[in-house]
């Protein structure tokens, strides 16, 4: 599906490696990069990504990073925005340092890195497809979350931004992830070892990182040629807590009479 094509995914963990390896195994050269390389690089169909590092936080070394793509494969037809990551912090206490590399992290550093792939494409024939991979917490944020939530809130808009100014020979679109099960976020599972936050999705499971590497092809390929600014939902049809609220007074009303159905129980889970 994608003979020849180099997209350059920054991150080497989780759901970048996952990513990488949906497109290697599609026929694409691939290009991952983070701050430190990884003990085994991701590898499908007989041959294994490249690496570089990078902080894509820094505009310079965002354009560096193109360059460097540019120069092995002679192209970049796919750019996959995945750096990301921020512990918990309370916002009333956390210092401006963290809050602004937490903002550079999520959404400067897209910013920075498309807009490098853009001059690349634009002199394509083919041009180029960018896609910008956020999450549910820009919608329904939690509690430690503020700064990557308002970050992650500031993406889709980049997205349709960039999406009507590079059209049409480079095409932006944006997915919505939900939580996904990979090593990195295990300890937010809960003790039932992710059975409560799979009760609130409706498909009944989380997300596995190929779910959302899957996503990821198809908004590359043909199939998407007139997809462009879109937001695509990969989470599972996460259920918002309002709703978990009226549902749990229901239940409750229906088990034990009026009195009872001003009690219910809302399920706080991180994304």
């Amino acid at each position: 599906m994608f003979p020849g094509l180099p997209p350059t995914a920054p991150n080497t963990k989780g759901i970048g490696a996952a990513i990488a390896g949906a497109f290697l195994s599609a026929g694409a050269e691939v290009l991952v990069c983070g701050r430190n390389e990884p003990s085994e690089l991701p590898a499908a169909g007989g041959r294994t990504a490249h690496f570089r590092s990078a902080d894509v936080r820094d505009p310079a070394t965002s354009a560096a990073l193109v360059d460097a793509a540019v120069q092995r494969y002679g192209r970049l037809d796919v750019l996959v925005n995945n750096a990301g990551g921020s512990p918990d912090a309370d916002a009333a206490t956390v210092s401006p340092r963290f809050v602004e590399k937490v903002a550079a992290l999520h959404l400067l550093a897209p910013f920075h890195v498309a807009q490098a792939a853009n001059r690349v494409m634009q002199r394509q024939d083919s041009g180029g497809s960018v896609i910008n991979i956020g999450s549910v917490s820009a919608h329904t944020p939690q509690p430690g979350t503020a700064a990557q939530s308002a970050a992650k809130a500031g993406l889709p808009a980049l997205t349709r931004a960039l999406a009507l100014e590079w059209a049409p020979k480079v095409r932006v679109n944006h997915i919505t992830t939900g939580l996904i099960r990979i090593e990195s976020a295990a300890s937010v599972y809960g003790e039932d070892g992710g059975a409560a936050v799979a009760d609130v999705i409706a498909m009944r499971r989380m997300a596995v990182p190929d779910d959302v590497a899957r996503a990821r092809l198809y908004l590359a390929g043909d199939l998407a040629a007139y997809v462009n600014g879109a937001d695509l939902a990969v989470h599972g049809g996460e259920v918002p807590a309002r709703f978990l609220a009226a549902k749990g007074r229901q239940r409750e009303g229906l088990r034990g009479g009026p009195e009872r159905a001003m009690v219910c129980s809302i399920w706080r889970h991180r994304r």
